[in-house]
């Protein structure tokens, strides 16, 4: 029951997320997707999730015996610093320090996971800032990234 009770304020507020955000603009144009497509992007999938989650079949009392909480809590503790340092170390360093220990709670080794995430924030910060003009901040490595 506690499920769709959440399923339920998860649909709610993304109503209210939604709302919110539908009157968002910018006074002058600097990306080309604006303000508002991103807390509408989020909105609808929180709305999603809170539909399933009031929708599913019940997993009964026993369904968190099987949980990893230790990995569960290292993701979790790696996305609190991601949110933390994104500001001082920049989108591709953050993303490339942030995928070490998500990966290494994956089974990664310590190697792969950096490498990965080197990759992984390299990638997608070109993505970002070449291909769809969404400005990042670049942190420490402002001199190199500037050069790509």
């Amino acid at each position: 029951m506690s499920d769709r009770a959440l399923g339920a304020a998860c649909a709610l507020a993304s109503v209210a997320m939604a709302a919110a955000a539908r009157d968002y603009t910018a006074a002058f144009s600097y990306e080309p997707l604006g303000p508002r497509a991103f807390p509408l992007l989020l909105a609808v999938g929180l709305g999603l999730s809170g539909l399933w989650l009031m929708l599913r079949p019940t997993q009964g009392a026993g369904a968190l015996r099987g949980v990893p909480w230790v990995p569960t809590l290292w993701c979790a503790g790696a996305i609190l610093a991601y949110a933390a340092l994104f500001q001082a170390l920049g989108f591709a360093l953050a993303t490339a320090l942030m995928t070490v220990p998500v990966g290494m709670a994956f089974g990664g080794s310590w190697r792969k996971a950096l490498a990965g995430g080197a990759a992984l924030g390299l990638v997608l910060y070109l993505l970002f800032d070449k291909v769809l003009d969404v400005v990042l901040p670049v942190g420490p490595l402002a001199a190199w990234l500037g050069g790509l």
